[in-house]
Parts: structure tokens; C-alpha cells; sequence
């Protein structure tokens, strides 16, 4: 397993990052290397998890979702990363962080664009991780160029076919 990608690597994950899926075919004759040897470099950097090729979505052109981000405030350091990765297994969470500066992670949630289901993440969901001191929310009225992973909550409505606004009757239930 790769530890490090090299150059062809970094080749390699730049043409997919504009056209995940772009054909192996046409990233290797991009690159002046074989289909084959394309395939086998994806194949390292896959199971390596250093890449993944996954559909993103605009929140905002999709409609129905509110996207916020939660600065958060530890009680205690020592417990950073097993604190990340509760905060990340939580319904909503597009990504954590930790950071520097005032708060010690820095969260992403995809929700409904009902307040309510905000107030919910924070008051149960957050809350329920234990150690947190504190927590600040941001909610993003407009952005450029912000196009992220689906959290489940959404993965599991859209798969069945409902809309974003169907979020907060599957967070209630």
C-alpha cells in the first residue's frame, strides 16, 4: 500500500479532480501513459484512501438544505481526535476539523432548511458527544464554489426519492 503518491500519482488525481469520470483511456492519453497503468495507479490510490471519487452536489442549487458550520469548544484537549471522529459519525456532518484559533473543531452539517433541525443538531446531537464546553453556529447564506458530499440523512431520502424538504420528518422520526 502507497505511502506517498508520486508525481504520476499527483497527475493522475489532478485530471480526475476535473472530470471524475473522465475515462482511463483519456487520462492516460492526457498523461502519455497507458489505460492499464492508469487503472492500477487509481486501484493504489483507492485502497490506500488517499482518493475517493464520489459524487459532490451544490447545496444551494439543490434547494431545501441549510448548511451550517459549528465552531467547538473542548472541555479538555486530550481528547481531540476521539472527539472528531464522535462529532463526525453524527447525522448531518459533512466534514470536522480540527483546528487552530478559538475553537478547538470546526464542523459542517447539511440539514434541512428548517431552523428546527439546526436547533435539534445542536441541543441532542452535538450535546450527546459529551466534553464540549461550548459551541458556535454559522449559518451560510450564499457561497461560491461549494460543493460537498451528501451527508446519509440525505443519501438515504434521495436513494428513495424524496426531496431535501423531506429532512426534517426524517430527522424527527
Amino acid at each position: 500500500m502507497k505511502k506517498v503518491p508520486d508525481h504520476l500519482d499527483l497527475k493522475i488525481v489532478s485530471a480526475m479532480s476535473e472530470d471524475g469520470q473522465m475515462p482511463a483511456g483519456r487520462v492516460a492519453e492526457r498523461l502519455g501513459i497507458t489505460a492499464p497503468t492508469v487503472r492500477s495507479r487509481l486501484r493504489g490510490l483507492l485502497s490506500a484512501g488517499m482518493m475517493r471519487v464520489v459524487g459532490v452536489v451544490d447545496p444551494y442549487s439543490m434547494g431545501g438544505m441549510t448548511v451550517a458550520l459549528v465552531g467547538v469548544t473542548l472541555q479538555s484537549h486530550s481528547q481531540l481526535g476521539e472527539k472528531m471522529d464522535q462529532i463526525a459519525a453524527l447525522d448531518g456532518v459533512s466534514w470536522t476539523a480540527v483546528v487552530t484559533g478559538r475553537y478547538d473543531i470546526i464542523v459542517e452539517v447539511i440539514l434541512s432548511e428548517e431552523i428546527g433541525d439546526l436547533y435539534r443538531f445542536l441541543d441532542e446531537d452535538l450535546s450527546s458527544v459529551g466534553g464540549i464546553a461550548s459551541s458556535e453556529s454559522f449559518v451560510l447564506m450564499k457561497a461560491r464554489r461549494k460543493w460537498t458530499y451528501l451527508p446519509k440523512t440525505f443519501r438515504r431520502m434521495f436513494s428513495r426519492g424524496d426531496d431535501a424538504k423531506t429532512a426534517k420528518d426524517e430527522r424527527s422520526a
